[in-house]
C-alpha cells in the first residue's frame, strides 16, 4: 500500500515546523510527518531526510511545503528527484502545485535540469573569458604545479644542480631550494653529522686507494 512522507524542515534558528504540518495536513490528513531541525548547508546533516529517502516505495509521494525545505539549489533538487524517481515514487512541492507523478510535474522539472545545465554551462563561459583576459594582460599564472617532493630529494641526493632539477620538473629553482630546506629540516643527522641524503651520496663515491 503506498504511503504519503511529508519531509518538514526548519533551521535552529526557528521555532518549529508547525505552519509546514498544518498546510501539508490539509491536503494530506494521513501523511507520515518527519520533521528536521537542521540548516539547507548540506545534506550531510540532514539524516532523517537520507532516511525517508532510502524507506521510500514504489508509489510513495513525498511532500515538502516548498522547494527550499528540500534542496538548497537546483541541481540538489534534481539529484534528490532522480533518487525518488528511481524508487517509483514522486515528489509534491504543495506551495507550486507540482506533482511529479503527474505529466506536468514532469515537464516542470525537466525544465529546471535545463535551466540548470544552461547556468554551469554560462559559468563555464564566463570563467574560461575571465581566464583567456588574464592571459592576454599577463596575469594569469595557471593552476599550481604539484611538487613532487621525492623525486627531489631523490635528485638532490644524486648531485643534481637546482637548476637542472627544476628545468626537468618544469618549477621554478626557489621551489627546489624550498624542498631541500624541508628535507634537511626533517633528515636525521648521523654519527658524523652528515645528513642521510649526503650519506646517500658519500656512499656512491669510489673510494681512494
Amino acid at each position: 500500500m503506498s504511503q504519503v512522507h511529508a519531509y518538514c524542515r526548519v533551521s535552529t534558528t526557528d521555532q518549529d515546523a508547525t505552519m509546514q504540518v498544518e498546510d501539508i495536513r490539509k491536503k494530506f490528513p494521513n501523511a507520515v510527518i518527519h520533521e528536521e531541525k537542521a540548516s539547507a548547508s548540506s545534506r550531510d546533516g540532514r539524516p532523517k531526510l537520507e532516511l525517508l529517502l532510502s524507506v521510500l516505495r514504489e508509489g510513495d509521494k513525498l511532500v515538502v511545503w516548498k522547494l527550499d525545505r528540500l534542496a538548497r539549489n537546483t541541481l540538489e533538487l534534481l539529484q534528490i528527484k532522480d533518487e525518488i524517481a528511481e524508487k517509483g515514487a514522486g515528489l509534491v512541492v504543495l506551495d507550486m502545485d507540482i506533482d511529479t507523478s503527474t505529466a506536468s510535474g514532469k515537464c516542470f522539472l525537466q525544465m529546471l535540469a535545463v535551466f540548470a545545465e544552461f547556468e554551469t554551462n554560462l559559468r563555464k563561459e564566463r570563467q574560461m573569458a575571465g581566464i583567456q583576459q588574464a592571459k592576454a594582460e599577463g596575469k594569469y599564472k595557471g593552476r599550481p604545479v604539484s611538487l613532487d617532493k621525492d623525486a627531489i630529494g631523490e635528485m638532490l641526493a644524486d648531485g643534481a644542480t637546482h637548476s637542472a632539477i627544476a628545468k626537468k620538473l618544469g618549477i621554478s629553482t626557489k621551489s627546489v631550494q624550498r624542498v631541500r630546506r624541508e628535507i634537511e629540516d626533517r633528515t636525521k643527522i648521523d654519527g658524523r653529522g652528515t645528513s642521510t641524503a649526503e650519506a646517500r651520496q658519500l656512499e656512491r663515491k669510489p673510494l681512494d686507494h
